[in-house]
């Protein structure tokens, strides 16, 4: 065993991935200089216990509600990988770990060596560019980007409108093979046919009325790189055909021309809307449904990774503030994470830079954002729609808002009879009316 672990040491030395050397019990054995140089710990790291160094935790991440890859790799006896949080020299990180089991001659599964890679495209602190969050629903979609990254699959984004996916776009081809070839984004929302196939697959000199010179289109510009086809379902069929056929044969031709070029590029698509339904619809193309859905990654909303609003608030502070340096305040963070923004990170960044803007002092506080934010409804559990379903509330809340809240739910609920609703909150239908416009419904 002696002679297995030295052997394993030596072999991991030349290698210039950090590494480290775990028993069963999750103890530190051996780090080679890569990890050394890369994450170093205080103190040393052998014989201390993995889930100490990596997350500061007194038990292993299975027992703190974290997947545990040494524990998976142990149970299956074969490699795990996981997105993790790390605690580095840095401050937290994104980390993605993989564990392959180590066995000695008579097939006993004896050492675990993890790899640990920073994730550079994403933080999990204030950042003034790129993916930001440290949600579970968030690391969940960045261990998707970064397990599909690396192959050539095509990527549909699904999510709501407003959650980052041409940022997530970004981020596959950062981390791809393709990094340094260019990207290259496409909205295929508005485009007529014409303008479709010019812009995607250019044209020849006298192709059409105006067209004086020859123009390279936008899969042409893409070779090598990424193509990013944003709002893909807003496609009408008569493009999806041309686009599918440009899929399948790899070839396309310049409009006006007869040469049959050859297409180098990685597919990323995006939609917010629900792709399954309009094919059954015959809205969109099956063929073309199951050729752009290799590999399907759920944006999360706000409302599903509400613990990120506050780091994504100051980070979007850092991104749209003229005078660089400032900070909102804890009442104003908490402010913000107790609404729910439809509009997602993008409503959320118009609010931040309006309230930046009235902002004098070197703080943006909670009169800021309260002035700007437009009646933001507070996030509740109530089911919108659901005659049956509960008004529940989330913490203490001030009256006012809730009372507000309330009766934007009762509204829903009761959306055609102002009298009906009016009798049952038991008000009289003017008071009613006036509290309705008050709320905002």
């Amino acid at each position: 065993m002696a002679r297995l672990l030295s052997e394993l040491i030596s072999f991991l030395e030349a290698l210039p991935e950090p590494r480290i050397v775990m028993d069963a019990d999750y103890r530190i054995v051996a780090a080679n200089a890569a990890y050394m140089r890369e994450f170093g710990a205080a103190g040393g790291l052998v014989g201390r216990r993995c889930y100490e160094v990596s997350h500061h935790f007194s038990v292993p991440c299975d027992q703190a509600g974290e997947s545990c890859p040494l524990k998976q790799s142990l149970e299956s006896g074969t490699p795990q990988r996981v997105l993790h949080l790390h605690h580095t020299p840095r401050g937290e990180e994104h980390v993605a770990v993989d564990t392959t089991p180590i066995r000695n001659e008579a097939g006993e599964i004896t050492y675990f060596v993890e790899t640990m890679s920073v994730v550079r495209h994403s933080s999990s602190r204030p950042a003034a560019q790129g993916l930001v969050g440290r949600a579970p629903a968030f690391i969940r979609m960045l261990e998707k980007v970064m397990r599909v990254a690396h192959s050539g699959a095509a990527v549909l984004l699904l999510g709501e409108t407003g959650t980052g996916k041409e940022l997530v776009a970004h981020a596959i081809h950062e981390a791809s093979s393709r990094e340094k070839g260019p990207f290259v984004p496409v909205d295929c929302a508005g485009m007529t046919e014409t303008l479709f196939e010019s812009e995607l697959f250019g044209y020849e000199k006298g192709a059409f009325t105006g067209a004086a010179h020859r123009k390279l289109g936008l899969v042409e510009a893409a070779a090598g790189g990424t193509l990013f086809l944003d709002e893909i379902g807003e496609l009408p069929l008569s493009q999806q055909v041309k686009l599918l056929r440009l899929l399948e044969t790899g070839t396309y031709r310049r409009v006006g021309g007869l040469d049959c070029l050859s297409a180098d590029f990685r597919l990323v698509c995006a939609t917010h809307q629900d792709l399954r339904a309009m094919v059954a619809e015959g809205r969109f193309r099956r063929d073309l449904y199951f050729r752009i859905n290799s590999f399907p990654i759920h944006t999360p909303a706000l409302h599903e990774r509400k613990e990120d609003i506050p780091l994504l608030a100051s980070s979007l502070l850092e991104r749209v503030d003229r005078r660089p340096g400032r900070r909102l305040s804890p009442a104003a963070l908490n402010w913000l994470q107790g609404r729910r923004f439809d509009g997602n990170i993008r409503e959320l960044r118009n609010l931040i830079e309006r309230a930046s803007l009235l902002a004098d002092g070197d703080t943006v506080d909670l009169v800021h954002v309260q002035e700007m934010a437009e009646d933001l409804p507070l996030d509740l559990s109530a089911s919108a729609g659901d005659a049956a379903g509960e008004f529940r509330v989330s913490g203490v809340q001030p009256l006012a808002e809730l009372e507000l809240a309330y009766l934007r739910w009762a509204r829903r609920q009761q959306p055609d009879d102002t009298g009906e609703l009016a009798r049952a909150l038991g008000v009289s239908p003017r008071t009613l009316y006036r509290k309705l416009r008050a709320a905002g419904a």
